[in-house]
């Protein structure tokens, strides 16, 4: 019978019990058949034999199967020790011969093969990595070096395939970046000179591509196959060209200056019109620039400077023949200077003896230019330190206009008639009360500030060839001597109105209710009981001229032949809507103090 020595699997147990199945059926068989014992034992041993020799065989092939197998684990393994070592990992101990070894040889080739194909692609890979910084190397070491032709692959038997260990690559890598790093530099350097010699040129008006080809025909950026030259003849080359440039930038600059200096004084001696002067303004920004700040295209190019060298050869010799006529319009200028500020012009560059001088060959006209240029400046600076003066004055003036209008609107006798604009003159009046109270402190702090100015100038402040300060004190006492009058007339008044009630008690008449026409006021006048009319002198506003006040125009007209009474410092209409609101006065105020108010019924 069939012995099995080691224990039995399931499946197992299933085919011995399907074995012994068959032999019971067999035996059962060859009891029905009849078979003696010895034929049965005859036909079991040969069965058993039969048996051995089917098992003898596979163990055969199992054997030799273990035999391949083992050798291709073997191959594997070695295969990994010399991938592993190319690798530089000779420290990696075999994964047949690790802790975690598997139990089968199947197990073993299947382990092994996916890592020994693994390790052949990272061997590729590495490879391809050393071709490349290879290549990358020796590109930018003939950049570098300055040669153009260079070996763009790499032989692969140029490379030790048996050395591709990171350590190797490292060392690789790390030169490729301090190359790398070099090169960057340079072509920083480069660009930033190629980019400076662009702004000079397009300044200068040069031709960029010619100078750059001149140093190396790789700057010029035309050829995309051919890369920017960086080896040291180039930088050297920029730096020259950049510090040729600038040499001439410095030049044509200098160059420039001195041309627009003469063209400037020729416009303001020829008095230029904006159309002539618009052709060259830019110059004006190039001249105020720094020398390092001109990167205008062209702005300092020949063209640009030959144009203004023709401009101002054309101007001199347009200028011998204005000349004359250039004085009488200086001379002018200056007239108007003086006009607006009330100061008397130097009368030794008067328009006639000026004229006179020029026609008589007396005089260099360019000199008396210059005199009249020289006068214009101190005109101009004294007129500034006049200004907040004048400014006051001009107020002061507006003051008396309006204190004039008030007087005249007081005597109209019509004025709260319910006409139209009666409320506009009513608030208009009401403005003006405010601006005449304003009057006397206005004076005051002109004289303190006249008197201020003389004692920092160490000179006289006049106004059209008079002191101003002698003009505001004569108007202080022409005022005070108003008032008196005023105070004069009010006395009187109220003394006939005493002795008016008096004869209205004595004679017991009374006043109408409504004022008839023949009891209002007529030229002056007002009149009694018989229809006769006797003199009675006006209720003056506070605003009233009498005697006539004395104001700088008045001044200007009486004692100054030179300035007229029309020269203002501004003839726009006064803005009496823009007095301020605080210093107007109520309705009701103006009514109860308005000399010629309609009896209340």
């Amino acid at each position: 019978m069939l012995a099995f020595g080691s224990p039995c699997s399931s499946s197992e147990r299933t085919s011995i019990s399907s074995c012994n199945a068959m032999l019971r059926e067999l035996q059962q068989l060859w009891a029905d058949i009849g078979e003696t014992e010895a034929d049965k034992d005859r036909m079991l041993l040969e069965l058993e034999k039969e048996c051995l020799e089917v098992y003898r065989r596979k163990v055969d092939e199992a054997a030799n199967s273990k035999a391949r197998l083992h050798q291709s684990v073997a191959a594997k393994e070695a295969e990994i020790a010399t991938l592993m070592a190319s690798l530089g990992q000779m420290n990696v101990s075999s994964p047949v011969q690790s802790e975690k070894k598997p139990s089968s040889l199947k197990e073993q080739l299947a382990y092994v093969t996916p890592l020994v194909e693994d390790l052949k692609l990272r061997k590729e890979e590495r490879f391809k990595q050393f071709a490349d910084i290879n290549a990358q190397i020796e590109k930018i070491t003939g950049e570098i070096l300055g040669y153009s032709h260079i070996i763009n692959s790499v032989n692969s038997m140029n490379l030790d395939e048996q050395d591709l260990s990171l350590r190797k690559l490292t060392e690789y890598q790390s030169h490729l970046r301090n190359l790398q790093k070099e090169k960057s530099e340079r072509l920083k350097k480069v660009l930033e000179f190629v980019n400076e010699v662009h702004s000079l040129c397009g300044v200068l008006g040069l031709d960029f591509g010619k100078t750059v080809s001149e140093i190396h025909p790789s700057l010029q950026g035309t050829s995309l196959e051919q890369s920017t030259n960086i080896s040291d003849t180039t930088l050297e080359g920029l730096e020259q060209t950049i510090l040729r440039l600038k040499t001439e930038r410095k030049v044509r600059l200098q160059k420039l200056k001195d041309v627009a200096a003469s063209l400037f004084e020729l416009w303001n001696l020829m008095d230029a019109t904006k159309e002539e002067q618009v052709k060259f303004s830019r110059i004006n920004f190039i001249l105020g620039s720094a020398e390092s700040d001109i990167v205008e295209p062209g702005a300092l190019s020949l063209d640009v400077i030959q144009q203004i060298t023709a401009e101002v050869e054309r101007l001199n010799t347009l200028k011998a023949s204005r000349m004359k006529e250039l004085v009488m319009k200086r001379r002018q200028e200056l007239e108007d200077i003086c006009c607006r500020t009330h100061i008397q012009p130097d009368p030794s560059t008067a328009a006639d003896k000026a004229k006179a001088m020029i026609d008589s060959g007396l005089l260099d006209p360019c000199e008396l230019l210059a005199n009249i240029e020289t006068q214009i400046n101190k005109a101009t600076e004294e007129a500034f330190s006049r200004k907040e003066i004048m400014d006051r004055i001009e107020r002061w003036l507006c003051a008396c206009e309006e204190e004039n209008w008030l007087e005249d609107y007081n005597r109209d006798e019509n004025r709260y008639s319910a006409g139209r604009g009666a409320h506009i003159n009513l608030k208009r009046a009401e403005r003006a009360r405010v601006m005449v109270n304003k009057i006397p402190v206005m004076v005051d702090n002109l004289i303190s500030k006249t008197l201020a100015w003389e004692d920092e100038k160490k000179k006289l402040f006049l106004y059209d060839g008079v002191r101003l300060a002698s003009i505001l004190e004569d108007y202080k006492r022409t005022r005070q001597q108003k008032e008196e009058e005023k105070k004069r007339a009010r006395d009187q008044k109220k003394l006939q109105d005493m002795l008016l009630a008096e004869k209205e008690a004595r004679f017991g008449s009374k006043p109408s209710p409504r004022r008839s026409n023949s009891f209002r006021k007529v030229n002056g006048y007002h009149a009694n009981g018989n229809g006769s009319v006797t003199p009675s002198p006006r209720r003056n506003s506070i605003g009233c001229a009498t005697p006539e006040l004395l104001t700088p125009r008045s001044y200007s007209g009486r004692q100054n032949g030179y300035f007229k009474e029309t020269r203002r410092l501004s003839t726009a209409p006064l803005n009496f809507v823009a007095i301020p609101k605080e210093d107007t006065m109520s309705f009701s105020s103006v009514c109860g103090s308005e000399p010629e108010s309609p009896p209340q019924t």
